[in-house]
This record gives structure tokens, C-alpha cells and sequence, in this order.
């Protein structure tokens, strides 16, 4: 898949995640910046794309694009497609061939040319037959990537499929793995790679007479599928920080009316774009786990600091590699910028004190255990049997007061004293609405 084009089908899922049936095909082609035509062909290629990714389920197994955005309780569904990740550098002939390949490899062991023959066997009409140099590419990255192994023995080299892992694990011995990859899956980020490796294991399971979705032991419902569409980018980010490469992109913010920008190739219906061009140095990747958000930080030689959201980045590409000086240099900037940060805010530090109230119930301190958890490089303090106080220092408390306010009753802001006599007044303004319907009751 092209990288313009999988730019415009990531924004594309996301919007249709996001907005679900209440756009029209207009509203939904002006807000994402394309055609309506373009609008029907991409979700048409989309369709087909799925289709040819599920080609090897059975009838009762395959997935259609409406089941990724239907919302049920009781099912642990997989993020909205998340096959998009499988075709984003393979041509869609690549992906059929290499589907076979793997089908064929898995029962036995073949030489490059009975891999071949198996390939011109089972190729659908529409696509052409590979030669053998083509071949033998594939199997030579199957190997690299650890998908197949190349058998003992000399010439011509057999392979076969690199199952002997799960083969040689029992029954009960694969359930587990697999809940915990699930599990895992579910809960950590990055987790597109613990995606692609539960859908193995599912596919071992299956063949074993085993359904995992009935023996589920945890359900999850995916709220964040920007994070998962966004770790697209995060391999090209990584290896720019390992290589100290710059990057250049078109930035379109998530305030502005439009998501996507297609490339201005052709000069005569080049036209200006809602985006902005940036080259920045990238220097840390954040994830905020209070909206499932990626952000992007690094230097920029005319601005300095730059943050961006990372589902705003579109045309990525690596540029020119910096001094290793350079880099160590502009990296220990940013770390004591951000020393305080509650996720990305590079503005002045602040002391926070809040009361925190236990519940009254007897069990678990849920309240307790979440400030633990969540509540980073502050201290904790015993007040009372029913109180404790929370005590942090970070940078502005634009990012923080959301985490506070999620609390509700049960957090007590002190200071700063301005931050109080702000929440007494969100407060009010909530009662205010609450009272109003009291009164006509």
C-alpha cells in the first residue's frame, strides 16, 4: 500500500470509528477533505481489502466491515480493522501470494519450486502467476522475519512453517498462553504486534477444535481506536530516533475542519492545503493513557520544542541525520522541560496538594489504588482512616485537572488556591443545572 494512501485510510477509519452512521457520504467526505468519488472508492477498496485478508475463513469465520464499529457487551472484539496493519506494505498481489506461501508451508516441507507450483495451483485468476526469482524473494523474508525455517539438509533448501512453539505445547498449555497475550493485548501499549500474535494463536486453537471467543475469560471493549491506528507511525518514529534522522510530514491539527490532504503531484490541480509542512528532530514519543492519545516531541530549528498530536501526522519521511552531539544535546533539553510534565506540558512547575476521600463501603479503596497507580512521581500521605493527601509538583495543571476532576467527590483540591476556587465554580455551575430540575419535579 502506497504511504499516501494508507495516510488517507488510517484518517478514514478513524473518522468512521468516531462519527459511526451520523455523517452522510457528503458530511463525511467534507470533513475528512476528499470527494465524494473518493469517498466510495476508498471505502470500496477498504471492502475488498478485508475480503481478501479473510479469504482463507470460513464462511461462518469471515468479518465484515460493519462488525468492527457494532458495539456489543458481551464480545472481545478486535480493534477496528486491524488488518489495515498486515496490508500497509504489501500490494494487495503480495498479500494473496504470501497467504498462500504460508497455507502451503504449514502441513509440509517444499523446495522453492514446489512452492511455486503450489502458488500457480491455487492463484486466483485476477492475479498473476509469480516466477521463481519472486519466489524465492518471499521465502527468503518468511526466514528473515521468522515465519518459516529453513529445514536441515543441503541442496535444494525445504521449508517449512515455524510452528514448532505452539506445536509442542498442550492443549491447556496454548489456552493460557493465549489469554495471556490477550490480556496483554488489551492493556499495554504498543499492542498492535500482541494483536497480530493473538490472531495466531486463535488460528492454532481453532485448528484443535478449540473456540477461544466462547472460552473467553476476559472481555474488552476497544475505546481508543485512534491508538491503535497511530502505532502505525510509531516504527517509522523509533527507528528516526535510533538512526538520529529529522522527519518531515504534513501536520493537520485535530481543531481543524479537515483530517486528510492528498499529495499535490500534478501541477496543474495543486491547490493549498489546510496542513502545515514541518521538519522536526524527533527526541520522545508519550502516550497519554487518560484519552489514549500519542504525542510526537522533538526540536524544531526555528521554533525549538514542538509537540504534536501523532494522528495529526500525515506524508511522513525520514530527512537528514544529525550529529550524534547534536542529538544527546537537544534530547537533555527536552528531558528537563518535561521533568514535570503530566504528559507533555512544558510550562512552569506548580505544587499540587489535593485531600483524596476513601470510599465508604467496605472492599476494595478503588480510590486508592487508582491514585497509586495513575498518580506518577507524587507522595502519598495518611490524614485519617477516610482521607489521604496527594501532593505532586508538575508542569501547569491544564493536563492534570481532568485526571482530578475525573475523581468527582472524592478529591479535594487545596492548592493552589486559584486551581480551588476553580473547581468551586465547575461545581456550582453543575449544581445549577441539578437544581433547576428539582424545582419542576
Amino acid at each position: 500500500m502506497a504511504r499516501e494512501s494508507f495516510d488517507k485510510e488510517i484518517q478514514f477509519l478513524r473518522l468512521l470509528s468516531l462519527a459511526g452512521g451520523a455523517y452522510s457520504r457528503q458530511q463525511f467526505a467534507a470533513r475528512l477533505g476528499i470527494s465524494v468519488h473518493t469517498y466510495d472508492k476508498t471505502l470500496r477498496y477498504l471492502k475488498e481489502m478485508m475480503s481478501t485478508h479473510q479469504q482463507r475463513l470460513p464462511l461462518e469465520q469471515g468479518v465484515e466491515l460493519s462488525e468492527g464499529l457494532r458495539y456489543n457487551h458481551y464480545e472481545s472484539a478486535d480493534p477496528l480493522l486491524l488488518f489495515l496493519f498486515r496490508a500497509k506494505s504489501l500490494k494487495e498481489s503480495e498479500s494473496v501470494r504470501l497467504s498462500i506461501i504460508l497455507g502451503a508451508l504449514q502441513g509440509e516441507e517444499l523446495t522453492a519450486k514446489e512452492t511455486l507450483d503450489r502458488c500457480n495451483e491455487t492463484m486466483p485468476v485476477d492475479y498473476p502467476c509469480p516466477d521463481e526469482k519472486t519466489v524465492r524473494g518471499d521465502l527468503k523474508y518468511l526466514e528473515e522475519v521468522g515465519v518459516i525455517i529453513r529445514c536441515a539438509g543441503g541442496r535444494p533448501y525445504r521449508y517449512k512453517a515455524a510452528n514448532d512453539l505452539i506445536d509442542q505445547l498442550s492443549d491447556e498449555e496454548l489456552m493460557d498462553l493465549y489469554d495471556y497475550v490477550d490480556v496483554m493485548a488489551n492493556t499495554q501499549v504498543p499492542s498492535v504486534q500482541g494483536y497480530l500474535l493473538r490472531d495466531t494463536l486463535k488460528k492454532a486453537l481453532r485448528k484443535r477444535d478449540y473456540n477461544p471467543d466462547v472460552a473467553d475469560t476476559h472481555l474488552y471493549k476497544y475505546h481508543y481506536h485512534s491508538r491503535i491506528l497511530d502505532e502505525a507511525h510509531l516504527y517509522t518514529i523509533f527507528r528516526a530516533i535510533r538512526q538520529r534522522k529529522k522527519l518531515r510530514f504534513l501536520y493537520l491539527s485535530p481543531k481543524r475542519a479537515k483530517s486528510y490532504a492528498s499529495q499535490n503531484t500534478n501541477p496543474l490541480f495543486e491547490r493549498e492545503t489546510e496542513g502545515i509542512t514541518e521538519t522536526l528532530l524527533p527526541l520522545r514519543v508519550v502516550y497519554d493513557h487518560q484519552y489514549g492519545r500519542w504525542y510526537l516531541v522533538g526540536h524544531n530549528a526555528r521554533q525549538g520544542t514542538m509537540k504534536f498530536r501523532m494522528e495529526g501526522l500525515t506524508q511522513i519521511e525520514e530527512g537528514e541525520s544529525v550529529p550524534e552531539e547534536e542529538f544527546v544535546q537537544k534530547l537533555d533539553k527536552i528531558e528537563e522541560q518535561m521533568k514535570y510534565s503530566w504528559v507533555t506540558d512544558t510550562l512552569r512547575p506548580l505544587k499540587v496538594a489535593v485531600r483524596f476521600y476513601n470510599p465508604d463501603r467496605s472492599g476494595a479503596n478503588f480510590v486508592r489504588e487508582r491514585v497509586e497507580a495513575q498518580g506518577q512521581w507524587g507522595t502519598i500521605t495518611e490524614e485519617s482512616d477516610t482521607t489521604f493527601l496527594f501532593e505532586i509538583t508538575v508542569n501547569g495543571i491544564y493536563e492534570i485537572k481532568p485526571w482530578l476532576r475525573s475523581f468527582g467527590s472524592s478529591c479535594e483540591v487545596l492548592e493552589p488556591a486559584w486551581l480551588r476556587k476553580e473547581f468551586i465554580a465547575e461545581w456550582k455551575e453543575i449544581q445549577g443545572y441539578y437544581e433547576s430540575i428539582r424545582e419542576n419535579i
